[in-house]
C-alpha cells in the first residue's frame, strides 16, 4: 500500500511541475498562419530584449510589410514573449528579415538584410541609382516611406550586396549578413548597420550587448595582430632564405 502512495504522490509531483513549466508559442509562425491570404509580406526582428536574474523572460518586437491591393501597410508589434531557444537561435538577426512571402506565394525563413527579398531590386518598387562610384537602390515617390523603415539615408542598399544576397544566398536558404568589415559583418545584431541605425534599441543599450561587443572587437584585434605578426616572420624568414640562397649560388659560382 506505501509503495502505491509513493508512486501515486511521484505522479502527482511530476504533472504539477509540468503543468508549471510555461509553453511560448514561436510568434513568427502565428504571424505567418494568420497572413495566410495576404498576398506578399515581410516580417523583420525589430528589437529584442531579456528580462531577469535567473527566471529570464525573453521577448522580440516585429515589425511588418504586408501589402494587400497594391497597398503597402507597416507596423510594428507590441513585445511578444519568445522562447528562449527561439531567442538564441536569431540572437545575431536584430534588424534583419526572418521571415517573408512573395509574389509567388512561397514561405521563407532565410534570414537577409530588410527589404532585400521583396522590395530592393523590384522594379515595380524602385530602380538602380548610380552615384559616387556604385550603385545604390532608390524607391519611387510612392514607396519612399519604404526608405525609412530600411534606414536606407543612414545605410544605402548597394548593389552589389543585393547581388550577392540573390546570386549566392537567397536560393539555397542561405543567411546572409554581408561582407565583414573590422571583424564585424555589414548587417546583423552586432554589426555596423545596426550600431548605425539602432541606437534606440533595447538590446544595443544593454550591458550585455556591448560587451559581447567589445569581446568581438577585442578578438579580432588580437586576430588580426596574430595575423600581422605571422605575416612579420615570414617576410623576415623569406629574407633570410632568400640572403642564405644568393650566398650559396655566389659560392658555388666561384
Amino acid at each position: 500500500m506505501k509503495k502505491y502512495l509513493l508512486l501515486f504522490s511521484t505522479v502527482l509531483i511530476l504533472v504539477s511541475c509540468a503543468s508549471e513549466k510555461k509553453f511560448v508559442k514561436n510568434p513568427v509562425d502565428i504571424m505567418i498562419r494568420d497572413m495566410n491570404t495576404v498576398p506578399e509580406f515581410s516580417i523583420i526582428l525589430y528589437d529584442m530584449e531579456v528580462e531577469g536574474n535567473y527566471s529570464k523572460v525573453y521577448r522580440h518586437q516585429y515589425q511588418v510589410i504586408s501589402e494587400l491591393s497594391d497597398e503597402l501597410k507597416t507596423e510594428t508589434t507590441e513585445w511578444q514573449e519568445v522562447p528562449k531557444d527561439f531567442f538564441a537561435f536569431h540572437e545575431n538577426n536584430m534588424g534583419m528579415e526572418i521571415a517573408s512571402k512573395d509574389s509567388t506565394g512561397k514561405v521563407s525563413k532565410s534570414v537577409s538584410p530588410a527589404g532585400y527579398s521583396n522590395y530592393i531590386g523590384n522594379e515595380k518598387y524602385g530602380q538602380w541609382r548610380q552615384r559616387d562610384g556604385g550603385s545604390f537602390w532608390e524607391f519611387y515617390g510612392k514607396y519612399a516611406m519604404l526608405s525609412s523603415v530600411f534606414h536606407m539615408m543612414t545605410y544605402p542598399a548597394r548593389y552589389s550586396h543585393w547581388n550577392d544576397y540573390r546570386s549566392n544566398y537567397r536560393g539555397y536558404g542561405r543567411s546572409y549578413y554581408g561582407p565583414n568589415v573590422n571583424g564585424r559583418s555589414t548587417y546583423g545584431t552586432y554589426s555596423n548597420y545596426n550600431s548605425k541605425t539602432r541606437s534606440n534599441s533595447s538590446y544595443t543599450n544593454s550591458s550585455s550587448f556591448k560587451n559581447r561587443v567589445n569581446s568581438k572587437v577585442q578578438r579580432s584585434g588580437s586576430s588580426a595582430g596574430k595575423s600581422s605578426a605571422n605575416q612579420k616572420r615570414t617576410r623576415s624568414s623569406n629574407r633570410y632564405t632568400s640572403s642564405s640562397r644568393s650566398r650559396s649560388s655566389s659560392r658555388g659560382g666561384k
